[in-house]
């Protein structure tokens, strides 16, 4: 009896633990053309995983039945995903008609610590050198790659705090779309306001000013986003 009543809780905790090993795959791709996406960060929202598409859109990411994943990449709407079962997945995101990052430009984003929203990536990043496993391992890669996401994501975040449209609005005289195309043809990287004052990000918006004031009409709106 006893024999029989170990069997069943091993059984059961097998099961539990083939549930949450489960691993769906899938790929992203543009709504218009179909193309792959690359470096799409996909979250998901219950059990804490993430992971990165690669070059050709594709994804493969720890979850199970009923719980919520979330996909976004800049330039491109958000999707979500409630997992029902663990059949092969093709995601489609449908771009913005200008940069997600310029529709953000006026929101109030809280501030992005990725050190602390996901510790084990910087743990699993650590190359040492006693250890190969940890220069090539497939985990030891992906969480390099998500480590330099998350490096663009904060310097992305700074150069929306920093040219925000509230700023360059008190600047110029631009508003709505016509401010909105400035900035998107305009934004600064983050090298250049890391190593600029006030001042000069000042005279750099001015100067540019100039610029988009002496562009043809056609020319001051960048065409629609439709893949990476």
């Amino acid at each position: 009896m006893k024999i029989k009543y170990c069997f069943v809780i091993v059984l059961l905790f097998t099961a539990t633990l083939l549930k949450a090993q489960s691993t769906l795959k899938g790929k992203v791709i543009d709504g218009a053309s179909n193309a792959g996406l690359s470096n799409v960060f996909i979250r998901d929202n219950t059990a804490k995983q993430y992971t990165l598409t690669d070059k050709q859109g594709n994804f493969a990411i720890n979850t199970e039945t009923g719980h919520l994943l979330v996909f976004e990449s800049p330039g491109y709407m958000p999707d979500t995903l409630y997992v029902i079962d663990m059949t092969s997945k093709r995601i489609k995101l449908e771009a913005q008609s200008i940069s997600l990052r310029e529709v953000n430009i006026n929101a109030s984003k809280a501030a992005f610590d990725p050190h602390k929203e996901y510790p084990d990536v910087y743990t699993k990043s650590k190359v040492y050198v006693m250890s190969p496993s940890t220069w090539f391992s497939k985990e030891g890669k992906d969480a390099r790659r998500l480590k330099r996401y998350f490096q663009y994501e904060a310097e992305e975040r700074h150069v929306d705090a920093v040219f925000s449209r509230v700023y360059v609005s008190s600047i110029i005289p631009l508003k709505g779309k016509d401010l909105d195309d400035f900035m998107m043809l305009y934004r600064p990287s983050y090298a250049f306001l890391r190593d600029n004052n006030g001042p000069s990000l000042v005279t750099y918006i001015n100067d540019s000013y100039k610029k988009f004031q002496a562009l043809p009409p056609d020319k001051r709106t960048l065409p629609r986003l439709t893949s990476q």
